[in-house]
């Protein structure tokens, strides 16, 4: 029996490249490969080090962050794809092999990032009255930031964002509620520049001292194993049964997605796995490629990270970080078992087998030689739930990550250095829970044990399971997987900031309540007061049409840019029509995640087709059928706010009858999708399936009642056909049918 292996790092980046353009790095030279490598690694520094021995001042932090950021994409990221092929010989056009352009433009958007903390103190006196130099500089920012983001990210967010400007420019042209006075130039580069409403914003400001550190983490996490670890655990649990493999790539999906960020890597990184093994057992290419991006997507809404959302919404809602993770558990358990069952009534329809003992690892072994992989986890989420800052956290979890990494090793006694493991861990949990006052003595505690390391680890002959070049190789990584996510922060600020000075917002809101309203009115007549009243109506049609600008707006565009967009412009229009705040961020975050399945635009599932030799379009329609859990449950809690636990008016009477419905529902509904149950469904039975399914869904007694009723003759039918002798499923005409 053997452990199936994550592809090496060389593959995954290979695989990551050609799906997913935030990882599409060019090739460099000797020169410049040492040059930008160093930055990236100085990146990550600066990040760690904030972290674990204080900020900087808000405005400056957040500076030295996007200079660094915006200057590397110049030299990390082609202005076109053709050059991805090999690096560029070095001569006078192209110094370090790179073109004399891309250096200009990343010195000339550094300088123009670091002007502002340069003249901090002047601020308060430019703000609405710009000097012609601050215009300059802004336009520079603006521009270079623009291309910066098309580069690591393709067209759809600078498109959003050069819209959203010419709406600040041309007001007065547009027609009714959206028409406004208009700004000037100049206004609008005070605006985004002077001010911290604009790209210097809360976008940028959680990204510098959030997301970065947990993408790092993810890095590192990742290269010592603990990703590893999650696959072996979901084969040993889920893999034995029917259609094994699909069953390993939803669990595999949830736990990896603890530690991804991205949907694309996610479903990259877990696929390159499941998705030959769903083929070679019987499933069909597109469905194995669309299990594997709906179980992706759903890591975004994962805790205890959500893809880095969770700290934004921390910002944005200003609640505990324990309230975000209590509130995403049960809506993330529904997405991932939604797509189970669909999974496992596809295997029984077709008669699919599991993973034999020989194809699966063996559990005990796996956690004997990986067990210490999960400590740098446990203390992240200790130190998260504790009550501490989340970049605390990262700090501590990145450290256990390098201390891991370098005193164990695989096989064998993986801790047989088990007293280095634990001093250089007490010397870590002292920094961190010690009460120092002085930064300085924590400083010195963790330079006694930096220094330290390197000669016990050489004294006592430890081979870990990453070596010293290992550890700083994945600095410099995890800060170019940082990149795009940067670049989109700051780009969304240009969103808000435009929102800001226009009120926008408000008017978008206006306008689909007043639509809403009215599409309520004509529906309303032709349905029963006593079945819904009017303000359930317009509030059922306003979330309709949320949910659509949440899955045009997020087409194309990472997890945290996404939310922070579907914030800005979607969840007013709830919160407008009395929906509770931390209820309207969640379903506008689940809503913007969907468009990773969502064709034409679904770049999981595009990933994932490229894996399995599927056609793109069916794949992505195919995950968005295994998503409709993700698709419907948002509109229970919005109706049924016990479903998030930690909303107001929680009871456990509404919780019970709202969770109970959803499970019965989903596993209807997965039935009737799937065109199976215990037996092969009429059309019939599909359909009243489906209508059951829905009803038991819909919050409350009744309707979940009413559904159970309609779904009895589907299921006794279904009793009586299975217990009948010759009536096995039908079995598929060959492997990747």
């Amino acid at each position: 029996m053997t452990t199936t292996a994550l592809p090496d790092d060389k593959q995954l980046q290979e695989l990551e490249q050609k799906f997913d353009p935030e990882m599409r790095f060019r090739p460099l030279g000797v020169a410049a490969t040492t040059l930008v490598g160093g930055l990236l690694i100085a990146l990550s520094l600066f990040h760690y080090y904030t972290a674990g021995f204080g900020l900087l001042q808000e405005i400056t932090h957040r500076g030295v962050h996007l200079a660094l950021v915006l200057g590397l994409i110049f030299l990390v990221f082609p202005h076109r794809q053709a050059l991805l092929s090999k690096a560029q010989p070095s001569s006078l056009w192209t110094p370090g092999g790179l073109p004399w352009f891309d250096w200009v433009l990343a010195v000339a958007v550094a300088a123009s990032v670091l002007y502002i903390p340069w003249i901090f103190h002047d601020l308060m006196f430019r703000v609405g009255n710009p000097l012609p130099l601050d215009v300059v500089m802004g336009t520079v920012l603006i521009v270079a930031l623009l291309e910066a983001t098309r580069r690591s990210m393709g067209w759809p967010l600078p498109v959003i964002a050069i819209v959203f400007m010419l709406y600040a420019l041309f007001g007065p042209a547009f027609p009714g509620l959206l028409k406004h006075a208009g700004s000037s130039w100049g206004q609008l580069i005070s605006h985004q520049y002077l001010t911290s409403q604009g790209i210097y914003g809360v976008a940028v400001g959680v990204v510098a001292t959030y997301v970065f550190h947990f993408v790092l983490f993810g890095v590192l996490a990742t290269r010592i194993g603990l990703g590893q670890l999650f696959l072996d655990v979901a084969s040993a649990v889920a893999g034995r049964y029917a259609g094994g493999p699909a069953k390993v790539s939803v669990f595999g999906s949830a736990m990896f997605g603890m530690l991804s960020g991205s949907s694309v890597a996610n479903a990259v990184t877990v696929g390159s796995l499941t998705i030959p093994a769903m083929i070679r057992v019987g499933y069909k290419r597109e469905f194995a490629g669309a299990v594997e991006a709906a179980a992706s997507t759903g890591g975004q809404i994962t805790p205890p990270v959500l893809g880095a959302a969770a700290f934004l919404m921390i910002e944005f809602l200003s609640v505990p970080y324990q309230t975000i993770i209590a509130a995403a558990a049960v809506p993330a358990f529904m997405h991932f078992f939604g797509v189970f069952m669909q999974v496992h009534f596809e295997a029984k329809r077709y008669g699919l087998r599991g993973l034999t003992p020989e194809e699966m690892p063996r559990l005990r072994e796996s956690f004997a030689q990986r067990w210490p992989t999960l400590i740098p986890l446990v203390l992240l989420v200790f130190i998260l739930v504790s009550g501490r800052t989340p970049y605390l956290a990262a700090f501590t979890g990145i450290t256990s990550c390098a201390i891991v990494g370098l005193t164990t090793r695989v096989g064998g006694n993986t801790a047989r250095h088990w007293g280095l493991l634990a001093g250089l861990h007490a010397l870590l949990l002292l920094i961190v829970f010690g009460g120092f006052e002085s930064q300085e003595i924590k400083l010195a505690i963790f330079a006694v044990g930096a220094v330290a390391t390197p000669f016990l680890l050489k004294a006592l002959k430890v081979q870990g399971r990453i070596g010293l070049p290992v550890l700083v190789e994945s600095l410099g990584t995890g800060a170019k997987y940082a990149l795009a996510v940067g670049a989109a922060a700051a780009t969304v600020g240009i969103v808000i900031g435009v929102v800001t000075l226009t009120g926008v917002g408000f008017k978008l809101s206006t306008i689909i309540t007043g639509a809403a309203q009215a599409v309520a009115g004509g529906v309303g007549t032709l349905i029963p007061a006593s079945l819904a009243d009017p303000k359930t109506l317009t509030l059922l049609v306003a979330l309709i049409m949320t949910g659509v600008v949440c899955i045009l707006l997020g087409c194309g565009i990472p997890t945290t840019a996404n939310y922070i967009i579907m914030v800005t412009v979607a969840a007013p229009t709830l919160t407008l029509l009395g929906v509770e705040p931390l209820v309207a961020h969640f379903f506008v975050f689940y809503y913007g995640v969907l468009a990773d399945i969502t064709p034409p635009v679904a770049l999981a599932a595009y990933a994932a087709a490229g894996m399995a030799g599927s056609d793109p379009f069916k794949t992505g329609n195919t995950a968005f059928r295994l998503g409709m859990a993700k698709v419907l449950v948002p509109f229970v809690f919005v109706f049924s706010p016990s479903l998030l636990i930690v909303a107001k008016g929680f009871t456990p009477y509404d919780f019970a009858v709202t969770f109970i419905g959803c499970i019965l529902g989903i596993t209807l509904l997965a039935a009737a999708l799937s065109k199976f149950f215990l037996v092969e469904m009429t059309r019939g039975e599909q359909l009243l399936c489906g209508a059951a399914a829905l009803l038991m869904i819909a919050p409350g007694l009744t309707p979940t009642l009413i559904g159970c009723a309609l779904a009895v003759p589907m299921v006794l039918r279904h009793v009586v056909a299975a217990r009948k002798p010759g009536a096995p499923p039908r079995p598929v005409s060959g492997p990747g049918a």
